[in-house]
């Protein structure tokens, strides 16, 4: 490690930052129960597309010098893959809650893994494969499928993980030509774009309360990014990486508390597993890491 980097401030700021978007997770919760999730994603990216334009600029020296890219078509069909997902999740949270949404969202990481070796062409031992299998069948676990109560709407946050780690992915593989100030750019005006485009067809109006409330899910949008950013600036990604894990604790606990939501055992068993696998490729992952440095 680098005598630049700072662990331990790197955690701080890992935890802050997943305390930060689940307190984002409970707003977007709130409002997309009372109005449409689009609107909501809507003015989401508005706040966030302005942040983008600001960093990005800071980090490149101009907005043009951050919109520059060799690959226009990859960098626009990440950003619109995320708002997607976002959508997607946002839609999950008000048809299962915080704690099943966020345990079954938490497969992502195994799912990055699984794609990283035809997509990225990295080595994904066998180890691993195990790991990410065995994670799968905490997500099985949570689900329940066969037993006379699954739910469909129980797919919806796996699809959600699925586009997350295709978008991780991706982001990856843009980082081999693009800064990340490019990739963050068009992370955020693609997103708003398309988002404007298809909010606009479902704008409602809000009573004050909510639009207070709606300043404050873009204000943790834009704060939970900027500790992602310096978090990732301060210290190396492996070792933040596994307290990621935290945002669906902290989640979870706004179910419980705000929403009145239950942790069954089964969704308690499930996440532990996907937990666990999931810190399992993590580690494995950073021990092949080292090994070929």
């Amino acid at each position: 490690m680098s005598s630049g980097k700072n662990s331990q401030l790197g955690i701080i700021l890992m935890v802050l930052t997943t305390m930060v978007f689940a307190i984002q997770d409970g707003l977007s919760l709130h409002l997309s129960s009372t109005y449409n999730v689009y609107m909501v994603v809507m003015v989401r990216y508005w706040f966030f597309a302005g942040f983008v334009m600001t960093i990005s600029a800071k980090h490149t020296g101009s907005i043009l010098n951050a919109a520059t890219t060799k690959q226009p078509f990859l960098q626009g069909f990440r950003g619109v893959l995320l708002a997607a997902e976002i959508c997607v999740m946002v839609t999950a949270f008000t048809f299962l809650g915080l704690v099943e949404s966020l345990a079954v969202f938490s497969a992502y990481t195994l799912i990055v893994a699984g794609l990283s070796g035809p997509i990225l062409g990295e080595t994904v031992g066998w180890r691993r494969w195990a790991a990410i299998i065995i994670g799968l069948f905490g997500v099985l676990v949570i689900l329940k499928p066969g037993f006379g109560v699954f739910s469909t709407y129980a797919l919806i946050p796996l699809i959600a993980a699925s586009m997350f780690a295709l978008y991780s992915i991706l982001t990856r593989y843009a980082a081999r030509q693009d800064s990340t100030a490019t990739s963050f750019f068009w992370t955020g005006i693609m997103g708003c774009i398309v988002m404007t485009v298809v909010g606009s067809f479902y704008f409602e109006n809000m009573i004050l309360s909510d639009w207070m409330l709606m300043g404050c899910l873009c204000c943790t949008g834009v704060t939970g990014h900027w500790l992602l950013i310096r978090c990732y600036e301060v210290a190396e990604v492996s070792s933040v990486q596994p307290f990621t894990y935290l945002q669906m604790v902290f989640g979870a606990a706004i179910g419980v508390l705000v929403f009145e939501e239950v942790i069954t055992l089964n969704i308690a068993i499930g996440a532990m597993i996907v937990t666990a696998a999931g810190l399992f490729t993590l580690w494995r992952a950073h021990i092949s890491t080292s090994e070929d440095g």
